[in-house]
């Protein structure tokens, strides 16, 4: 197994046990697992505990079987025990009209997240509005989903990057290092969007978890 593809393996498989956690969910994933999932990546993901379920829903996706915002019910980690909950969400033609041209013109940085967020139906969702306004796409106009997609990874990845930031910023506790070891998958994903600088952020955090080790061995 070459140590590439392994570790790319490991990093998709902690992305899949944690998709119900995960700001965006499936519509988010997806498309990483379709980039990242080389033929290498697959054979190593079946190498892994529960990574052939992952393996097949990898398959599925580019073979055009499962949509890019799903998932077999019968490949859901857990056995779907996790799974987010639907959520049942309508809007108004005029909102909804608002919201369409605001996914369709999205540009991937902080002014096109602003100008989503700043919609009257975005604001009135409060803090689960990446959430409800996924589920609300999803359900009414599916065929937005690979443009929504793009929203959920822009706010996840500036999400990362304002967190790595804070932490890097911050005397870190062993409890945050401990959490910043579990989340290292997603900062993995998202921070080398930023190019150079994000790759300069991960380092760093990667040298919190290092020390965090150190000390568990002393």
């Amino acid at each position: 197994m070459k140590p590439k593809a392994s570790a790319t393996a490991q990093k998709l498989l902690n992305l899949y046990r944690q998709a119900h956690v995960i700001i965006g969910g499936w519509g988010a994933l997806n498309p990483i697992f379709v980039d990242e999932a080389t033929p290498d990546v697959i054979a190593a993901l079946r190498e892994l505990p529960t990574g052939k379920l992952l393996a097949t829903h990898i398959e599925n996706l580019k073979s055009g079987k499962t949509a890019m915002n799903s998932i077999e019910r019968d490949l859901l980690p857990y056995g779907g025990m996790m799974a987010e909950s639907a959520i049942n969400i309508d809007i108004a033609d005029p909102e909804w009209n608002a919201l369409q041209s605001a996914i369709l013109n999205f540009t991937p940085d902080q002014s096109g997240l602003s100008s989503i967020e700043q919609l009257p139906i975005v604001k009135s969702f409060g803090a689960e509005w990446l959430q409800k306004i996924r589920s609300l796409v999803a359900t009414k106009h599916p065929e937005l989903m690979p443009q929504w997609s793009i929203v959920d990874q822009t706010y996840n990845a500036y999400m990362r990057w304002n967190m790595a930031n804070d932490l890097i910023s911050n005397i870190i506790t062993d409890r945050a290092r401990a959490q910043l070891q579990a989340d290292m998958p997603e900062y993995e994903t998202y921070l080398p969007m930023f190019g150079d600088a994000g790759m300069e952020l991960l380092t760093k955090l990667r040298a919190n978890i290092s020390s965090l080790k150190h000390s568990d061995n002393a």
